[in-house]
């Protein structure tokens, strides 16, 4: 545990990762060029992230419960081919109909993943160490998505469609060969019990029952809803055209402000880590503080009267990355509430909830956009299509979505809260009450 040789599973485990996140948020800034290049409106361009993430959180359930059975590295191989084969599929599409078969085979590919790399870490690390580094994978993976913002721009614009979605191809095998060649699932006294455990009749749906029955398991499945949906939706598809073209920031502005928000999140990340790790007890509290500073931050930009200023902009940018990492707090429910054994199946649980949301968010805001420009009368247009006044009403989608995410993590909260009181003792007291604690602790130390 914790060894060198774990370092070196684990570089190669999140470089796939970082692949994965490549190939998943291509489209984003791709999104203009699909318009013109299958002729599509926003609701039909839309489907084709949507489809993406749909075969995603559908596959994470039985993703995760294969997981538990055949361990991660294989899962990890099959993804990195399967996204090698979408891409390849999409830069070759002659029509949105082929298009949406590579992004089918991508999520396919895009689900096995993330949940693999996680499983794959109490194997080799443990302690206080295993929040932190899993906090990194989530963090290192947002390389993957600098990645997808300005260069890629770049080599879209430098050697047109196709050639840059085969690149993209042959990043997966990159992926692909590292797995093979350097990840192993790390035979431990925990998994080695796996084989004999499953043999004795646990059903796959049984450990699925169990997992959704434990409310830690439910806390984490509301925290990555409410977390990941809203930086998901941006940066996925609808943030690149709000800001180049609704926003009139251009199309280089837009990538650097997407790099940005992986920026932010890559220095957020670590910190986040370290806080779940000191105050264990208070990650919900995390989880909706990041929430509500989503919801100001949304706020301030859409309810500016006229053309909001940038910093308010650059402000959301920012705030909205810090719920890429903040959702991996879901996944830290999922590892404290859960035995070893039900992890892959509980983290595929967790990981469905915050792809609900994105692309239930990122249909509706393109069905929203549509209805918009036809009863304003515009044209088929990118310019006409993504008005600002367009998106202050579409964008207001994220409120209901992530409200009513907010509104089952205060009932997952309050029973595991109850759980944890019955079967541990602990009682955790409310946030307003444990500061005003440590205030006064602070103040009678202070008259010592």
């Amino acid at each position: 545990m914790n060894s060198r040789r774990a370092w070196v599973v684990f570089g190669f485990a999140v470089f796939d990762y970082i692949m994965a996140v490549l190939q998943r948020s291509s489209l984003g800034v791709a999104g203009v060029e699909a318009t013109d290049r299958f002729h599509v409106s926003a609701a039909v361009l839309s489907s084709l992230a949507v489809i993406q993430l749909i075969v995603y959180a559908g596959l994470q359930i039985p993703v995760g419960v294969i997981l538990d059975r055949v361990g991660p590295r294989i899962l990890l191989a099959t993804g990195a081919g399967l996204m090698v084969l979408g891409q390849s599929t999409l830069a070759l599409a002659p029509s949105i109909g082929f298009a949406i078969v590579g992004r089918v085979l991508l999520g396919a590919g895009d689900a096995m993943t993330f949940i693999s790399v996680l499983r794959l870490l109490p194997n080799w690390f443990s302690g206080r160490r295993l929040p932190i580094v899993s906090q990194w994978v989530g963090t290192l993976g947002q390389v993957g998505q600098i990645l997808s913002a300005a260069p890629l721009t770049l080599l879209l614009g430098a050697v047109a469609w196709t050639p840059t979605f085969l690149i993209l191809a042959g990043a997966s095998t990159l992926g692909l060969i590292g797995v093979l060649l350097f990840v192993d699932n790390g035979i431990t006294p925990v998994t080695r019990s796996m084989p004999a455990v499953a043999g004795q009749g646990v059903s796959p749906l049984r450990h699925i029952r169990d997992a959704l029955a434990r409310p830690g398991t439910r806390l984490g499945f509301w925290s990555h809803f409410v977390t990941q949906s809203s930086g998901t939706v941006f940066a996925l598809l609808w943030g690149f055209p709000f800001l180049s073209i609704a926003l009139g920031y251009g199309p280089s502005n837009a990538s650097l402000l997407l790099t940005l928000m992986v920026v932010s999140a890559i220095v957020v990340g670590p910190i986040l880590g370290l806080l779940t790790a000191r105050f264990p007890l208070r990650r919900s509290s995390i989880v909706l503080g990041i929430v509500i500073g989503m919801a100001v931050a949304w706020g301030i930009v859409l309810g500016w009267p006229g053309r909001p200023p940038v910093w308010s902009v650059v402000v959301l940018v920012v705030v909205i990355a810090i719920g890429g990492p903040g959702s991996l707090i879901g996944f830290d429910f999922a590892r404290t509430f859960n035995p070893l054994r039900s992890l892959g199946s509980a983290n595929g649980i967790v990981n469905v909830g915050g792809f609900l949301a994105s692309f239930v968010m990122m249909f509706v805001i393109g069905v929203v956009l549509d209805s918009i420009n036809r009863a304003t009368g515009g044209s088929s247009s990118a310019s006409s299509l993504y008005s600002l006044a367009g998106f202050r009403i579409a964008f207001l989608v994220q409120y209901v979505v992530v409200g009513t995410g907010v509104v089952f993590l205060t009932i997952a909260r309050r029973q595991t809260r109850r759980r944890l009181h019955e079967q541990e003792g602990i009682e955790v007291a409310p946030l307003w009450v444990a500061l005003m604690r440590a205030w006064r602790h602070r103040g009678i130390r202070g008259t010592r």
